[in-house]
């Protein structure tokens, strides 16, 4: 359900309440149990299940874990960021499974293993009036702190590793894949982006600052199950 798709996004005006940062609140100092404060568990459509989302041990490091069985949700921190090229954001995932038929070309196939939204300080007044139009009637039913332009990097499954495109619910959302399929499910996987390079691809402009990021792993229009897991997410400098 479109809900479901946007709901990382819709949460932004009731994350404000957290002091905003320049790096995502940390748990690898974290004992197991509920993810940290700053973190922000968001889910729009009640009628649904939400994904699990707790700190956990991995071997001898706290992790966040993101478990869905049919269900949807995202944790949300609120920042302050300036996108820079000599910054990068970093992180590492491990996925259980990959979600089969995951993929962007349908609503029906836009579940993914795991998911890392990067929102942004779009300038509306850059938007045509019809997709202004469109943001209108999304901010009516979703609130009116809805970001004009966010990025999502994907650990997919039938969409090959660096596709660019829209999400099939906006084209403010521009999906980007990193990781394909269970060749390496089961592993910490490392990476690192460049978002100003990233957002120029995605959108063909400069990237504005930062405004938010939002984990994920959803599984409710598959009816599928998955475990994600998430280390520490850090803007750093590029070496």
């Amino acid at each position: 359900m479109i809900a479901q798709r946007l709901f990382p996004i819709a949460l932004l005006s009731a994350s404000m309440a957290c002091a905003a940062t320049t790096q995502p609140p940390s748990w690898s100092g974290t004992p197991p149990g509920a993810p940290p404060a700053g973190w922000v568990h968001t889910q729009i459509n009640k009628d649904e299940p939400a994904t699990e989302f707790s700190v956990v041990r991995d071997g001898d490091e706290s992790v966040l874990q993101a478990a869905s069985r049919d269900s949807a949700s995202s944790l949300v921190h609120t920042l302050n960021a300036p996108v820079s090229p000599d910054q990068q954001l970093a992180w590492r995932w491990k996925v259980s499974n990959a979600v089969p038929g995951s993929s962007m070309e349908s609503k029906g196939t836009d579940d993914y293993a795991a998911r890392l939204y990067v929102f942004f300080d779009y300038d509306e007044s850059k938007l045509s009036l019809r997709q202004r139009a469109r943001m209108d009637l999304a901010r009516t039913f979703w609130g009116a702190e809805l970001p004009t332009a966010a990025l999502c990097y994907v650990w997919g499954t039938e969409d090959a590793v660096g596709r660019i495109g829209p999400n099939p619910y906006t084209d403010r959302v521009r999906m980007i894949v990193l990781q394909q399929g269970d060749v390496r499910a089961g592993q910490w996987v490392a990476e690192t982006r460049d978002l100003a390079a990233d957002f120029k691809a995605a959108f063909g402009e400069d990237a504005p600052p930062v405004t938010g990021i939002a984990l994920g792993a959803d599984t409710d229009n598959t009816d599928g199950t998955v475990q994600a897991r998430f280390a520490d997410i850090r803007f750093e400098p590029r070496p």
